[in-house]
Order: structure tokens, then sequence, then C-alpha cells
């Protein structure tokens, strides 16, 4: 018992801390396996790494901020006309975040954008990437807020270095000129250095009603839609199609 609490804090001082939990069964498990010297320190090492990425995993979900878990096998296609079973495959890949691409997700509300976007920052998480999810109202107030407030400064230096950004629902509400100048300072900061998946109601021929500023709403299209996938959702909203009703059969009595 003293050797196994001595190699434990060994492997504590290593900054092995995962290991050193687990060592005792790791050392039962070899002992009923009858490993070798070397699968048993393949053992080791294999549980170390494995714990240290579903660590990082879950600190980077936690920084993602998602406002629910949904993963890309859960999207239905069949649901949806507008994506093709390639072009979901191509977006799966995620090459387009190391070329810097934007997506941009346009369409009613219900049609699946957010649960898309969602989906593809966690294959994203899942494949060592950064991913930050924000919705534009809280994005605007962040902005608003960065000089004033820790958490608007360390949630915009996270923004800043992701390696993709998910702003939802785009467009949504009027900006006023500082914020429309806000918006673009950030995706300046942005254009060259992440990726961007952009979901709205509202293709970028309207987005100038809501910036009001058509210098500002220029530089902005210029900088988002100048390497950018566009996908349109013209489907009916799932939410609407896959509602349920109290009114059912057996449910309210005369």
């Amino acid at each position: 018992m003293t050797d196994l609490k001595g190699l434990q804090d060994l492997f504590r001082t290593l900054r092995l801390a995962e290991t050193a939990a687990q060592l005792p069964e790791l050392i039962k498990k070899a002992e009923t396996k009858e490993l070798s010297y070397q699968k048993f320190l393949l053992e080791v090492m294999g549980y170390e790494q494995k714990r240290r990425e579903e660590k990082m995993f879950e600190k980077r979900l936690k920084w993602a901020d998602f406002p629910y878990f949904k993963v890309l096998d859960e999207f239905n296609l069949n649901e949806q006309n507008s994506l093709s079973q390639r072009q979901f495959n191509q977006l799966r890949d995620l090459t387009w975040i190391d070329q810097l691409y934007n997506i941009l997700l346009l369409g009613p509300t219900g049609t699946g954008k957010t649960f898309l976007s969602i989906g593809l920052g966690i294959e994203a998480i899942q494949r060592g990437y950064k991913v930050t999810f924000i919705t534009m109202g809280e994005l605007i107030h962040t902005l608003k807020t960065e000089e004033i407030t820790r958490k608007s400064q360390l949630r915009l230096k996270r923004l800043r270095t992701s390696n993709l950004v998910i702003i939802d629902d785009l467009m949504f509400m009027a900006m006023d000129q500082r914020e429309a100048n806000l918006f673009f300072h950030l995706i300046n900061d942005l254009y060259n250095s992440s990726s961007i998946i952009l979901t709205s109601n509202k293709g970028p021929s309207e987005w100038g009603e809501l910036l009001g500023d058509p210098a500002i709403t220029t530089a902005i299209l210029d900088r988002i839609i100048h390497r950018a996938e566009i996908i349109q959702f013209t489907d009916d909203s799932y939410r609407m199609k896959h509602r349920t009703s109290i009114f059912k059969e057996g449910n309210v009595q005369n």
C-alpha cells in the first residue's frame, strides 16, 4: 500500500493526476490480464491521454457556452430539402475552418439553423478547435460593456481567440450607429483569423436597413462574404411540423 501511495504521489508530481487517481484499478486490470510491462505502460499512458482529451473537451464545451447540446448525428436531413447529404458532409469535414471560410445559414425561424450551427460547433470542439457561441443580442450587450465589466472583457477575449465564432440571430434587431461600429470592429478583428457561422432570418440585402449606415454595411458584408458559403433554408418550421398539442383524443373530457 505504501509503495502504491508513493507511486501515486510520483505520478501527481509529474502532473499525471488522472492516472494517479486511477492507478489501483489500472494495476488490478494489468494483474488480471497478466499484461506485459510494455502493455501496462501503454494502458497507463493511454488512460492519461484519454482523460486529458475528455477534460479539454469539457473545458472547451463550457467555454463555447452553447444554449443546448445537439450533435450532427441528431440533425435530420430528411426534414431539410435545402441541404443535400453531400453539402452536409462537406460542412461536417470542417476543412472550411482551416480555410477561414464563413458559413451563412439563412431562413425562417424554426428551420434548424441554430441546431446545425451548434452541431458544427460541437464537432469542431471534438476535433480540437476553440469555439464560441453567442446570440446577436448578447454580443451587442457584451461589446457595449467591454470597457466596464470584467465578464464582458473575458468573453470577448475568448471570442477573439476562437477558431470558430457562431453568431446566432444576426440582424434580429436594428442597431444604432455606435452598436454598428462596435460590430464592424469585431468582424474586422475576426477577419483572416477565425471562421464565422452566422444565422439569420434576413438576407444580406436586408442588413443595411438594420445597420443604418451604408458604409458600415458595405464594410461588414465585404469581410463576411469575401470567403463564405451561403445556405438558404426554405423549408417549413421544424418546430411547427412537430409541435405537440394538449388537445389530443382522451386528454380533454367533455
